[in-house]
């Protein structure tokens, strides 16, 4: 019986981790050895960030709405804790929106949160 081979299997293996590597400099984009490090790493980093990304997001999600609080005279942290009083179910980053694009309906929410604020601290 003939020894089985894996010669088109590995060269499409490797023709598939070269077109990965497409556009990275030098031996990174030409040499398998390499190119197969820089997209493994390519890789764990993709995924690191895209976790990232999200906390970033929320992060300036609520700088930008304790910069609009601040404008309107309360703490961040009382306008949220008004907001979860009030039974309001809108998240940060609908907020920030509105704060930005919105004035008027971020008036209004924002008045809201300070009357069930007001009331639970009294």
């Amino acid at each position: 019986m003939p020894r089985a081979r894996t010669g088109a299997a590995r060269h499409r293996r490797k023709v598939r981790l070269l077109k990965a590597a497409k556009g990275y400099r030098g031996g990174r984009s030409k040499l398998y050895r390499t190119a197969a490090d820089a997209v493994t790493r390519a890789g764990v980093y993709a995924y690191r960030d895209r976790r990232q990304r999200r906390r970033q997001f929320r992060s300036l999600w609520v700088i930008r709405l304790s910069a609009a609080c601040k404008e309107r005279g309360m703490a961040y942290s009382r306008f949220i804790y008004g907001l979860h009083a009030a039974k309001v179910a809108l998240n940060r980053k609908m907020l920030s929106e509105m704060a930005i694009h919105d004035p008027e309906a971020f008036n209004a929410v924002f008045e809201l949160a300070k009357q069930h604020a007001a009331k639970i601290a009294a």
